[in-house]
């Protein structure tokens, strides 16, 4: 089984959805489609007279994407403006248009600010109309399990860029759920005249911090950790 297809599997069982990105193309961040949506849907919880049902996040135009300034994780969707797609039902304490507009905002607020995803539409489909009292979170899928994270070598190049991505603030703790938590390999770019090495952490942040700054952290801090300074991409799996 190939790399590719093995995420796809591993991903398809623990319900983890597509790794979205973080940010722009120089970002080498991506987060787990379920972890961006609990926090949307836990946002959407402010928005009264609402029920949030569906919701799904994707790019918005694959011919506005860019190739990634770091190697991708397997099957990860390349950097790009992201779109939002929600079903929701609603009362009618207010017209229907106003509360689309306030979910709308709330939701797209909610991915820049909290997250760092680059949401430039956000798609709203009415489901049904509610009783007074029936608006609040709709019922929510359990999160998905985390795999049990590999002890690393001590004094090894994994467990020096595990140290420095702990000590970073709003890091929880390494995850495991596409393989190892950090991931280092030898790459050979075309036209490059020397290999250079490339490491993949994953990982579960805190809320207090926006996801992509803390990302971006990490990346710096491993990065300088290393003595050859490798490429880093990192990937969001849990947000706490």
């Amino acid at each position: 089984m190939t790399a590719d297809r093995w995420a796809q599997v591993v991903r398809h069982q623990l319900g983890i959805g597509r790794l979205l990105p973080l940010g722009d193309a120089r970002d080498g961040a991506w987060i787990a489609e379920r972890a961006a949506e609990e926090v949307l849907r836990r946002a959407a919880w402010d928005a009264p007279g609402v029920r949030l049902g569906m919701l799904r996040i994707a790019v918005a135009d694959t011919a506005d994407t860019a190739e990634p300034a770091v190697p991708a994780p397997p099957s990860a969707l390349p950097p790009g403006p992201m779109r939002v797609t929600a079903e929701f039902g609603a009362t009618a304490s207010q017209p229907l248009p106003a509360t689309a507009t306030l979910l709308r905002e709330t939701l797209a607020t909610a991915a820049e600010q909290r997250l760092g995803l680059t949401v430039t539409e956000v798609d709203l489909r009415v489901t049904g109309l509610l009783d007074e009292g029936e608006e609040g979170p709709a019922e929510r899928t359990p999160g998905s399990p985390e795999l049990p994270v590999a002890a690393q070598a001590k004094g090894s190049d994994e467990a020096r860029a595990a140290a420095a991505a702990l000590g970073v603030p709003g890091v929880l703790h390494l995850t495991g759920t596409l393989g190892h938590p950090v991931h280092i390999e030898l790459l050979f770019p075309e036209g490059a005249a020397l290999p250079h090495r490339h490491v993949r952490l994953e990982l579960a942040v805190g809320s207090d911090r926006r996801t992509r700054d803390v990302a971006r952290e990490v990346r710096t801090m491993v990065r300088r950790t290393l003595s050859d300074h490798p490429t880093v991409a990192v990937v969001v799996s849990a947000i706490g």
